[in-house]
């Protein structure tokens, strides 16, 4: 294979490493748009040559593809202080020309290196990739993209959000912009409400350094559920190429606000014992002094000619009793119905299912209950899957120099400044903690 991409994976011997990183490069090599890749992983951990080789072996699955054998057999693992500018450049001199330096790390410790990074100089063709979430606020994330970009320039920034390589995610293109059906309804005149919603059945799964420092809002709204509202709510680009769809993008998530005031357009929760999950409070390295929640909602506007006037509300939580992984169109209801029809005005709705992608269309129609009484039906459809899974996707578009699928620094900072009226007043107690018992659907009066 010829362009050999070398990927150095700081952090490498921690978990996201192994569950996400690792297993995503793993099926790109193993499908069609396989390419040539290097493997350098580095983290203060020591780790034995053959117990690396052995978490790529196992991360990559039973049966390798030419192309993935041939990146385990070249694969190597440097331990080292990532702060130190001498192991810097020894994994640089290893890496050669135009690598790709994964940050699997949290942002600090990210910052901290890219920061050390201005005394080495970077081959021509470096690519830098982030994980989420970028900074730790708008003025960190602000920061870390001016010190970024005295390194590299903007389109070889790679601030990864796995979500955009959902399939079901980047079938909302083909949903929006090349379907008669509904983009000529895709606005305030026709649709009522959004809800985006993404709630998993699991718990903390020994998280508790990353996530009760993060909590539910900056996890998966701030990070991932505001960049499938951009999709869902921008103009059409002129073209796909990155440029065009990412600055879309930005656009409609500049015209992005609360729905009403902080204290009315969020609400929070953490949840109790039930279902054999222990008490949040009481997982392993948590303080419940953080008052840390495990459930976030957030209803935002879109305040362009499009969507002005449309609530559209993200939510996302853990140890839920039902995995609900969807966006949810609810269309207006019709202004009049014909005398002798009997039954409900309720309009259409729309179902996209994120995980896995499915789609359901629920539809007026006349007999469901009598000749002349209205009721709903159900259109369904399953959308196409890639064995690619999400941060295959991602890493190709690195490995390719494609940034479609990347955040650019300005979404980043903006991301950040939607949310941050709704995390100060949760600081002043504004917004109570409301609490609810794993396996429920959340707090009872929700």
């Amino acid at each position: 294979m010829s362009n050999q991409r070398t990927v150095v994976i700081f952090g490498a011997s921690g978990d996201l490493s192994s569950r996400l990183l690792l297993p995503g490069l793993g099926s790109l090599l193993a499908g069609p748009r396989a390419t040539s890749v290097r493997i350098i992983g580095t983290g203060r951990s020591p780790l034995a040559a053959e117990e690396w080789t052995s978490r790529v072996r196992s991360a990559f699955g039973e049966e390798l593809s030419p192309a993935a054998a041939e990146t385990l057999a070249s694969t190597q693992y440097v331990a080292g202080d990532p702060t130190d500018i001498t192991h810097l450049r020894a994994l640089l001199a290893l890496a050669g020309p135009a690598p790709v330096l994964y940050f699997s790390l949290p942002p600090a410790v990210a910052s901290a290196i890219v920061e050390r990074l201005q005394s080495v100089n970077l081959p021509e063709g470096t690519e830098l990739a982030f994980e989420k979430p970028f900074g730790t606020d708008a003025a960190s994330a602000a920061a870390l993209n001016k010190l970024v970009g005295t390194l590299v320039p903007e389109e070889n920034v790679h601030r990864v959000d796995h979500f955009l390589g959902r399939t079901a995610v980047l079938n909302l293109i083909g949903l929006r912009f090349a379907n008669r059906l509904f983009e000529p309804v895709w606005n305030a005149e026709n649709i009522e409400s959004i809800e985006i919603v993404y709630d998993e059945t699991l718990g903390l799964e020994g998280r508790a350094q990353y996530y009760d420092n993060a909590g539910a809002l900056v996890d998966m709204i701030q990070s991932h559920l505001l960049l499938v509202l951009a999709l869902l709510a921008m103009d059409a680009p002129a073209t796909m190429d990155a440029v065009e769809v990412r600055s879309e993008m930005a656009r409609a998530l500049r015209s992005t606000h609360l729905y009403g005031p902080p204290s009315t357009a969020s609400r929070r929760a953490r949840y109790t014992a039930g279902g054999g999950v222990p008490s949040y409070a009481d997982e392993a390295g948590v303080n419940p002094a953080r008052e840390t929640e495990t459930l976030a909602e957030l209803t935002v506007e879109v305040d362009t000619n499009r969507w002005a006037g449309v609530p559209i509300t993200l939510r996302s939580g853990k140890a839920l009793g039902v995995g609900r992984k969807e966006i949810v169109i609810k269309f207006k209801p019709l202004r009049h119905l014909p005398s002798g029809l009997h039954g409900g005005r309720d309009g259409e709705t729309l179902r996209i299912g994120l995980k896995p992608g499915e789609l359901s269309l629920s539809v007026p129609a006349l007999g469901v209950d009598g000749p002349y009484t209205m009721g709903q039906v159900f259109l369904d459809a399953t959308l196409p899957s890639s064995p690619v899974l999400p941060y295959g996707e991602v890493l190709n578009g690195i490995l390719r120099g494609d940034p479609l699928l990347s955040v650019r620094g300005d979404v980043a900072e903006r991301c950040w400044e939607i949310v941050e009226p709704a995390l100060d007043t949760w600081r002043t107690g504004e917004v109570p903690l409301d609490e609810y018992e794993a396996g429920s659907n959340g707090p009872t009066h929700w």
